[in-house]
């Protein structure tokens, strides 16, 4: 994915924030008082992209089909928003909103009517994001959405060096993906604890996902350096965590809508996690990121 060089810029004296139109797609949380990039600046060796936004499915469907009302369509993994270029619908010294209509093409993948806008707004040292999902027809619309952002880890630490830390006491397992699909196996990551460690030896099974953490609240901490990050994400029922073996970059993820089980052939209106919609409806959801 090629990244304009004409990105979006929020600034204030503490950060300053780079968006790209291709995707709606944050490309930079730069922080002025520790001189450092906090986002994953991307890479064909590791993965190209950096924080892509998830619409209008989360993972991967079975066959990356989408079925409804009797017919098929083809929709890849995390759905197609990430790789179409939004428009800028309003902007101000500290807020840019970003949308993304449905056309006659997408309605070939997807077979629902949607405006989909991405607000980013910088406030002190947080960096706001909000979905908004409108259904502007008269039919009920079926969808899932959720962020991939990819956080740079500090030069010369490895992913070991990095835990996260909850705002709950928490016992979890996470839901075990199998060619990108949950093959309804499960496995105990967290046991009553207020932190979990991050090691590339379980990111050998692909993303952990939890359908039940408590926590709306999580910091990204390192042992070897000052490095923290607060993420907060209420409103977002599934929560993941993704790296590859040895990159220096960890994604975190909530999500509204996740992967196909494997097997799974029904109607998406009987998905999952599957966020519904009435037709004139609006569906919002925020999360943010603190240096």
């Amino acid at each position: 994915m090629a990244y304009n060089r004409t990105d979006m810029t929020l600034e204030n004296e503490k950060l300053h924030i780079s968006i790209a139109a291709d995707g709606a797609e944050l490309s930079s949380i730069f922080s002025k008082q520790k001189n450092q990039e906090f986002i994953w600046q991307g890479s064909s060796e590791w993965w190209p992209r950096r924080a892509p936004v998830l619409f209008p499915i989360v993972g991967k469907l079975n066959q990356n089909l989408l079925r409804h009302n009797g017919h098929i369509y083809s929709l890849p993994q995390h759905g197609f928003a990430r790789d179409n270029e939004f428009m800028v619908e309003a902007q101000s010294e500290s807020a840019i909103t970003f949308l993304l209509s449905s056309t006659e093409a997408l309605r070939t993948k997807f077979p629902f009517d949607f405006q989909l806008r991405i607000t980013y707004v910088l406030i002190d040292s947080t960096l706001e994001i909000q979905y908004e999902v409108k259904n502007p027809a008269d039919k009920i619309m079926y969808f899932s959405i959720g962020a991939h952002p990819g956080f740079a880890l500090v030069v010369g630490e490895s992913l070991s060096d990095y835990y996260l830390e909850f705002e709950k006491m928490e016992t979890l397992d996470r839901h075990l993906l199998e060619e990108g699909l949950f093959n309804g196996k499960t496995e105990r990551v967290v046991n009553a604890s207020h932190t979990m460690n991050l090691n590339d030896e379980m990111m050998m099974k692909d993303a952990v996902v939890f359908k039940d953490m408590k926590s709306t609240t999580v910091w990204l901490k390192s042992r070897q350096s000052d490095y923290t990050l607060k993420f907060h994400s209420p409103g977002f029922p599934y929560f993941g965590i993704w790296s590859k073996p040895g990159a220096p970059f960890v994604c975190l993820e909530p999500w509204c809508g996740m992967a196909d089980k494997m097997g799974f052939e029904g109607d998406i209106k009987g998905k999952e996690g599957i966020v519904s919609l009435g037709g004139g409806e609006i569906f919002t959801r925020k999360f943010s990121v603190t240096i």
